[in-house]
């Protein structure tokens, strides 16, 4: 053997034992078997994970942000017969059904070809092979973006961007960016930071700075924004909820002291503060659910 081929043997050798070191590539989703899936890491390589059991609220559900509702509704009925939509921003106060209204919205619209991928902020820069992965799928997807913020300097605030409106290549027609956050601009935003201020450290432009944070919430074509509950708000979604966990229709009415003082303890009126009460009151208060038997065993031939 030649001094060439004892070379490439070795090489070839090489090649085997670093191969066995990568993680193996991940297969393809199976579309057919989830409605809803989240991005994952592994090895430094991302893959798409089937969500097994997703939240199945439905729209119904959510109370007392009947406006914001319509309008995504509309929004997303438009994106799932194909004709055109806004990505779409939510933002506001916490606990007032801004994710779950995202997520009532799959469960309408799966059976219509709706599908759901979760995208951690810290993942937002593989957005282009997600969007690369799912382009000329039949299905129509969003990406959600849930409890979205950054800090100056975050990698996936430009991949954000370029993915909504500013890269050379354009979106594929079956995808939409829907993002929830408390922060309305998706950055802090400080008083120093007025366009009146004539210095601000050694930034020269200080309202330009500005205009770079706004920039990213101006990319979504739909802002909707929620709002704290009054206490009228409030009694009404945990009275709902009673009735949901099966709380008497008689003892509901009896349950409206304790829901205030239980919204007084956690210093919030917010719709999820309103279901966690319903829930722990159901708990001590509705008729148990019978267990279900379990499936007699056939008897074994001796």
């Amino acid at each position: 053997m030649s001094d060439v081929q004892r070379l490439i043997a070795r090489a070839e050798a090489l090649l085997e034992r670093i191969e066995g070191l990568l993680p193996a590539s991940a297969p393809e989703p199976d579309w057919r078997a989830a409605v809803a899936f989240r991005w994952r890491k592994r090895g430094g390589r991302g893959h798409l994970e089937a969500v097994a059991h997703p939240h199945r609220i439905r729209l119904q559900d959510l109370r007392d942000i009947d406006e914001q509702k319509s309008r995504i509704d509309q929004n997303t009925r438009q994106f799932v017969a194909g004709r055109s939509a806004n990505n779409v921003l939510l933002t506001g106060a916490r606990g007032t059904g801004k994710s779950s209204l995202v997520k009532a919205l799959l469960n309408e619209y799966a059976p219509q070809g709706l599908r759901l991928i979760e995208v951690d902020k810290n993942d937002l820069v593989d957005l282009p092979d997600i969007v690369e992965l799912i382009d000329r799928r039949p299905e129509r997807f969003i990406l959600f973006c849930d409890d979205l913020s950054f800090e100056s300097g975050e990698p996936g605030y430009k991949a954000l961007k370029s993915i909504l409106d500013g890269s050379v290549a354009s979106s594929p027609d079956n995808v939409l960016i829907y993002a929830t956050s408390n922060r309305r601009h998706l950055m802090p935003e400080y008083l120093q930071e007025n366009l009146d201020t004539h210095r601000v450290g050694d930034e020269i432009h200080p309202g330009e700075a500005v205009e770079e944070k706004i920039s990213l919430s101006e990319r979504f074509g739909l802002w909707l924004s929620f709002y704290p509950f009054d206490q009228d708000a409030y009694l009404a979604i945990a009275n709902y909820w009673l009735g949901e966990f099966g709380v008497p229709a008689a003892e509901i009415a009896a349950a409206r002291e304790a829901a205030l003082q239980w919204a007084l303890l956690r210093g919030s009126r917010s719709g999820r503060v309103a279901w966690q009460f319903a829930r722990d009151y159901a708990g001590r208060h509705a008729p148990a659910k019978p267990r279900r038997k379990p499936a007699a065993r056939a008897r074994q031939p001796r």
